[in-house]
């Protein structure tokens, strides 16, 4: 099963014709206390960004921005149910917030702010629209593939900008070039770059995400652990079994280096694509790139597949990781397909890069 399907499965399917087809509602790592200084709040947002409704919930708290807290970055055009937290307000008070384009559903305490990652999955519940009649039979057939063999977990194009071109920009950094004067903005470049050549590395292993090669650094799917393949016979009946999967670089001085077969393949993706190895990267100050791996692969959870719209459309639910990209599966599933938000036209609040 390759990564994208060009069967014409996905022609004239569009998504995100409006807000309500593309619905994502976090699942978090944990449940709040109900007790301490902080104050957890779950917060259904329509047509802004995460970072628009962490402006609006620091002005109605009265806070600085930096001190609200979040898991992680949704789309704007969707709409969404994710996580905050603010130090120091009651609960009362939040759930009584006037927000645009967004509303406090629940206020919870507890001792800590909520951090970047603290997310266990995404679940995701996608239509796309069309004009023809949509098979579902083969497009069913790859969902069963999908969690068999799990999903290349490659990042999606909304990772590298809307113009496309932040990994370049970045490279040019790198050499020497000039940058964003924001760390911020310093910083989605050099992620940008980051996920450029774990994605070219993911596809010089070619239809393999879920193999394993000597020297790989291997990731335990139970615990997360990673240790280097060193039997090969051994660890690849274990991925087969979805145990362990091979893992990909996010270069940084601290990223764990494959060996031997591994290390070939990364390095010479490395070197192709202009990028300095980690022990010789010249940051802007301010900038950090500790590095670290990502799993080459991940398991759709509670993937299902059915038409609607007497069979002119398609929906897809499912559950991902942190990190992972609904866009991806999307295409793994039905190839391209058109998105409306991409065709209206953008402002300061589409900058945001979108994770999923």
């Amino acid at each position: 099963m390759s990564t994208t399907h060009d069967s014409g499965a996905g022609a004239g399917l569009r998504i995100r014709t409006v807000p309500e087809d593309f619905r994502v509602e976090e699942q978090p790592l944990y449940a709040p206390t109900g007790e301490g200084r902080h104050l957890f709040l779950l917060v259904e947002k329509r047509g802004c960004t995460t970072e628009q409704v962490a402006r609006a919930l620091a002005r109605a708290s009265h806070t600085h921005p930096r001190d609200v807290g979040y898991a992680g970055r949704k789309d704007r055009h969707a709409v969404t149910r994710q996580w905050f937290s603010l130090e120091d307000v009651e609960p009362e008070r939040a759930l009584d917030f006037v927000l645009e384009g967004a509303r406090v559903l629940e206020a919870r305490r507890h001792p800590h702010k909520l951090r970047t990652g603290h997310l266990r999955a995404n679940r995701f519940e996608i239509v796309m629209r069309g004009d023809s009649p949509v098979d579902l039979a083969p497009i069913q057939s790859r969902a069963d593939s999908l969690v068999l063999r799990g999903l290349p977990n490659r990042f999606g194009e909304q990772r590298f900008g809307r113009e496309g071109d932040n990994a370049e920009r970045a490279r040019a950094m790198l050499a020497g070039g000039p940058g964003p004067r924001d760390r911020r903005a310093a910083r989605f470049l050099v992620s940008a770059l980051q996920s450029e050549l774990f994605n070219a590395v993911l596809s010089a292993r070619e239809d393999a995400h879920d193999e394993v090669v000597e020297g790989d650094v291997a990731r335990v799917e139970e615990s997360g652990g990673l240790f280097w393949v060193e039997d090969l016979a051994r660890e690849q009946a274990r991925a087969r079994a979805f145990e362990i999967s091979a893992t990909g670089p996010i270069f940084g001085r601290k990223m764990r280096r494959p060996r031997g077969e591994a290390a070939a393949i990364e390095e010479a993706v490395q070197a192709e694509l202009g990028i300095p190895p980690s022990d010789a990267l010249h940051l802007p100050r301010g900038v950090r790139a500790s590095g670290t791996r990502r799993a080459l692969r991940v398991r759709p959870e509670d993937l299902a597949v059915q038409t609607l719209n007497e069979g002119h459309g398609l929906r897809v639910s499912c559950s991902l990781p942190p990190g992972s990209y609904v866009t991806v599966l999307v295409e793994a599933l039905v190839g391209r397909v058109s998105d409306a938000s991409r065709e209206r036209p953008s402002d300061a609040g589409d900058a945001e890069s979108r994770v999923f």
